[in-house]
């Protein structure tokens, strides 16, 4: 039985997963400017909670982005060191996707409208559906001003807003059945998506791990 570990830190939020003896432990909190300090210590009590050691760890997961540049940058930091020492390949995964799922797991809901604040008055944007238990992408993530946001074109149903970005609701011409500007990706959906693509061998090796942005040159300050 496989030994996965989750880490996030592409937003205020730091979280960690387990999957150890088929059992999920996680820890969760929002810390902004403190995910450096407090991931490394929040993955060892983990460890030490479920009675297991990194060495056990067969494979380590992580939230890519997009999200902030700083956030995205430290997970695939620590998750390089990670699995570079312990000679494991990692599982990047959307955090687009991970609110998707977090979505369907605390709501039910099958349709996710996922959107991450940008800031600079534009919001990260991507469409899920729910098969099998899995949040799945459709269409594709982009980065956009609120008013240009849509759902796919063959939307039908109901759809649940999920995510900071629906901070811009009155400027998303968007119908929701719901909507939580507050939910942030959590490790422990993270954690779900990762099964999903270790069981269908989608693992990368640690030097491959790269983020995700979707806004181009976006540590480049603007020219004056």
């Amino acid at each position: 039985m496989s030994t996965l570990l989750a880490l996030d830190t592409a937003t205020e939020a730091c979280s960690v997963a387990l999957l150890h003896d088929g059992k999920v432990t996680s820890h969760y909190e929002v810390i902004p400017r403190l995910h450096a300090q407090k991931l490394l210590p929040m993955i060892q009590q983990l460890l030490a909670d479920a009675g297991t050691t990194l060495q056990a760890v067969d494979a380590i997961a992580f939230g890519r982005g997009p999200g902030a540049f700083t956030g995205v940058r430290i997970a695939i930091g620590v998750v390089q060191g990670l699995a570079f020492a312990l000679e494991r390949p990692v599982l990047p995964v959307s955090n687009l996707a991970v609110l998707a799922q977090r979505a369907f797991r605390e709501h039910g809901v099958s349709q996710v409208a996922a959107a991450i604040d940008a800031r600079m008055d534009e919001v990260y944007w991507g469409c899920y559906r729910e098969t099998a238990g899995e949040m799945r992408l459709v269409g594709a993530e982009a980065v956009l001003p609120p008013e240009v946001v849509a759902l796919p074109v063959d939307a039908s149903g109901e759809w649940f807003g999920a995510g900071t970005g629906w901070g811009y609701a009155e400027r998303i011409a968007v119908n929701l059945s719901e909507s939580d500007a507050g939910m942030l990706p959590h490790a422990e959906d993270l954690l779900t998506l990762a099964r999903f693509a270790w069981e269908r061998g989608e693992s990368i090796p640690a030097d491959d791990a790269q983020p995700v942005y979707l806004r181009d040159k976006v540590a480049t300050p603007k020219a004056r």
